[in-house]
């Protein structure tokens, strides 16, 4: 089945022939996978987005009749027009018939390029929602004290993209962590603290394998400082390979930035790095992004060190190609989000900071008051490539000028 359904409205003024060949030629155009289902609304809903074709003008009564069934199958209309035979005219005046109906549309009208992409954007996100409902994300442990906004809503999050969180207590992962068979490491031309402390940052890669297996998890965040009283590690390492092995894992209990990946994953398939400013240049737009753990399916190559406040454990070092990135930040409660396109210019290793340090100047540089006058917490969301677009349709909260300048 594909992911793509084309229903029509045809007003029975118009030679039919004229309309069927006019369809196959603007449909083949787009150059899209689809179905074509005709004026059939039997399997209207079903499809992962199910286009409206208005093809001719004098259809807005046959919609109208057709309302009430199909808007309890839908919650967003599409309407594709031609442009011709009065199509978008038709079209207009459908989608106002549905703002006064208290129901949401767009009109999808422009050339062939546009459509393509906008049609494909639509898809990709219709995918991302399909991946976040039934997600199962654990919170190990409580978020870490100074996270005092990080707040969240377990109801909302289920309610809106649902979304599961799991509660697991931090003692779980100390008695799965003590309970590991301890790996011997073969890294020899590491620094000699490092290279000793490796196998338990292993150590702790399993626990949390073995705990995501148990909770049937796709992603959880850890109270991860807890880990260097605990068992005298850190969990920067384990997290870094999780992430690369397509699970979500977060730091420091912070459940925003877990969500904010979790949406980084489901809508590009890729990781988020989980980073905090450690400077802000808001003349230039330009911020320095700095954590001990990067995704390993992010680097071009990394190094090992230590963690950067105890001075123990294994942290990670990693170097990310320079390009164009996305910065993310989803609250808690979903009352709002910050996504702001941007270039990374330089990963950099500057003493005294933690270990993965990037540059990235905005595109916007106004977007840098962002960060000094309202922010969703410290912790953000990098993304490789562009994404703004599609987090905003994902998420419906388009233009925001309070969280966006």
């Amino acid at each position: 089945m594909t992911d793509i359904a084309v229903f029509t409205l045809t007003s029975p003024l118009h030679d039919p022939l004229s309309v069927v060949n006019e369809t196959e030629h603007f449909l083949a155009e787009l150059g899209i996978d689809y179905e074509l289902r005709n004026d059939s609304y039997d399997e209207y809903g079903k499809y992962l987005l199910n286009l409206i074709y208005v093809r001719t003008g004098g259809t807005e009564g046959i919609f109208k009749d057709r309302f009430n069934t199909l808007r309890k199958q839908s919650k967003k209309f599409y309407l594709l027009t031609s442009g011709k035979s009065n199509s978008l005219a038709a079209s207009m005046e459908i989608l106002s018939y549905l703002r006064q109906q208290g129901a949401d549309g767009e009109i999808l009208h422009g050339n062939t390029a546009y459509l393509r992409q906008r049609i494909g954007m639509l898809v990709r996100v219709e995918h991302a929602r399909r991946k976040l409902f039934g997600c199962r994300l654990g919170v190990i442990g409580r978020p870490s004290d100074w996270l005092i906004s990080s707040i969240y809503n377990p109801d909302k999050l289920n309610s809106v993209l649902g979304i599961d969180l799991v509660d697991i207590s931090i003692d779980e992962i100390i008695d799965e962590v003590n309970h590991c068979s301890l790996p011997v490491s073969n890294e020899v031309t590491l620094r000699e603290d490092v290279r000793k402390a490796l196998p338990g940052a292993e150590q702790i890669y399993v626990a949390l394998r073995n705990l995501v297996q148990k909770y049937q998890l796709q992603g959880f965040t850890i109270r991860c400082f807890d880990l260097l009283s605990a068992v005298k590690n850190t969990g920067c390492l384990a997290l870094a390979r999780l992430n690369g092995d397509g699970i979500v894992a977060g730091c420091e209990g912070d459940v925003p930035s877990m969500l904010s990946m979790m949406v980084a994953r489901s809508l590009t398939g890729s990781s988020g790095f989980q980073a905090n400013p450690a400077r802000i240049n808001p003349e230039s737009g330009e911020l320095l992004f700095a954590h001990c753990t990067i995704p390993l399916d992010m680097v071009d190559s990394y190094e090992l060190d230590t963690h950067f406040e105890s001075g123990i454990g294994v942290g990670v070092r990693g170097f990310v190609e320079e390009g164009p990135m996305t910065i993310f930040k989803l609250a808690g409660d979903l009352s709002r989000m910050f996504v702001a396109q941007g270039t990374l210019i330089r990963n950099q290793a500057e003493n005294g900071l933690c270990r993965t340090q990037q540059v990235i100047r905005l595109n916007d540089a106004r977007q840098a008051k962002y960060f000094l006058t309202n922010p969703i917490g410290n912790h953000h969301i990098i993304m490789k490539g562009n994404h703004q677009e599609e987090l905003e349709e994902l998420l419906g909260m388009q233009g925001n000028s309070n969280e966006n300048k």
